[in-house]
């Protein structure tokens, strides 16, 4: 009986051990993945611009990433559901992030600009699935710090691979972030080859098309996932959208993009795990989103405005703290008034619609700036953030309140 109890230990022990190391190895692949997706977004709109686009262009090549999200996000979930199987949708992911780098370092026109941003948000797609895959190595009732760890990974991947750009495209010339990004995603697809499948039983809980009807009538979550639209619409405008041009056109050199990453991304990520809570505390849900929103509306209101590089980043401190209150509040009132069965299906619903926002946002701000410049932009973004501000006063109460 001892030596069963002691065989027993020790293959728990092992069982512990190979978890873990799964899980840092999978990490890894995250890391690579989010950084060959990112190492580019801070020169993307000056590179395409200076391709020879209109304003107008530039917003197509931004809003199309959140245009294949909304197509694909969906039919991949149910495709990895329906097989069974993960790893061809994380394979999917890489090789489609690796393609994407290498279409927009030998595509020297804004046509092929708009094809290799694309192919990326397909490779954005894929996420639903990492997502899911990591949480599969957890239980059930550990599910919040799987995301805890996967979203903390995802920011330091973002934070890195964006503070270098700048200074690659200074120093070795537009390709060089596409290149990187190209090598870095097939490098990653290598490790991925060594990953085990992961063989999920059939979930009562997984994205079903029949099931989208039934969602759609739970009121808070459509409300949370407008509100989303709207924070993802200033979101791709300012950050992931036209603040690098602001700065280049104010005489900020390439690699002092950096700087202005830094500046959004640090505040952000410290928002993003602690302000929600500390703030929740103090103002309730609804007075946090209104805060957020309220202030990112201010801060992208004041954008147009700075005549340095230095005041450009003090908004981005302001723009990356307050836009870090927002999200996970939102992700998390997502799924809090549904039912559990069907949370899968309701987080995919999310995830779809904010899209709109990854999409529209840019879209239109390139319409916009291309008759009013740059300016006219950013107050679309001001515009959207405040109307949010508005509308979490009427949709969202605090249950305590």
């Amino acid at each position: 009986m001892a030596v069963q109890q002691q065989a027993g230990q020790v293959k728990a022990v092992e069982t512990s051990e190979s978890k873990g190391s799964s899980r840092f190895f999978f990490l890894v692949i995250v890391f690579l993945f989010w950084f060959s997706s990112y190492i580019y977004v801070p020169v993307l709109s000056p590179y395409v611009e200076h391709l020879g686009a209109s304003y107008i262009m530039v917003g197509m090549v931004l809003g199309v990433y959140g245009l294949m999200q909304i197509l694909f996000r969906l039919p991949i979930g149910i495709g990895s559901d329906y097989i069974n199987r993960r790893r061809p949708f994380i394979f999917l992911g890489l090789i489609a992030s690796g393609v994407s780098s290498f279409l927009f370092m030998w595509g020297l026109q804004p046509g092929w600009a708009l094809a290799a941003r694309a192919v990326s948000g397909i490779a954005a797609s894929a996420w639903v699935v990492y997502s899911v895959m990591f949480a599969g190595y957890f239980p059930k009732e550990e599910a919040g710090r799987a995301m805890g760890m996967l979203q903390f990974t995802t920011v330091i991947a973002q934070l890195t691979s964006m503070m270098i750009s700048g200074y690659m495209v200074e120093h070795w010339g537009w390709s060089a972030p596409f290149f990187i990004g190209g090598i870095v995603a097939f490098g990653a697809l290598l490790l991925a080859l060594r990953l085990p499948e992961q063989r999920p039983g059939k979930r009562e809980s997984a994205i079903q098309i029949k099931d989208l009807t039934a969602v759609m009538k739970e009121p808070l979550l459509v409300r949370v996932s407008l509100l989303s639209v709207l924070a993802h619409c200033v979101l791709f405008i300012t950050m992931f959208g036209y603040t690098p041009n602001q700065a280049l056109n104010i005489g900020a050199s390439k690699e002092s993009l950096g700087w202005l990453t830094l500046a959004f991304m640090v505040p952000h990520a410290v928002a993003t795990l602690y302000g929600s809570r500390f703030f929740g505390k103090l103002l309730g849900d609804r007075g946090t989103l209104i805060l957020g929103f309220a202030g990112s509306a201010l801060f992208t209101l004041l954008i147009p405005s700075m005549t340095t590089l230095g005041a450009l980043c003090a908004t981005q401190l302001g723009n990356g703290f307050m836009q870090g209150l927002i999200f996970p509040l939102l992700l998390g009132k997502s799924v809090s008034g549904v039912a559990p069965f069907k949370r899968a299906t309701a987080m995919g619903f999310y995830q779809a619609v904010y899209a709109i926002g990854m999409s529209g946002g840019p879209f239109v701000a390139g319409w916009m700036s291309s008759v009013y410049g740059l300016t006219g932009g950013f107050w679309l973004g001001g515009i959207a953030a405040a109307l949010a501000a508005v509308l979490s006063w009427f949709w969202i109460k605090d249950p305590n309140k």
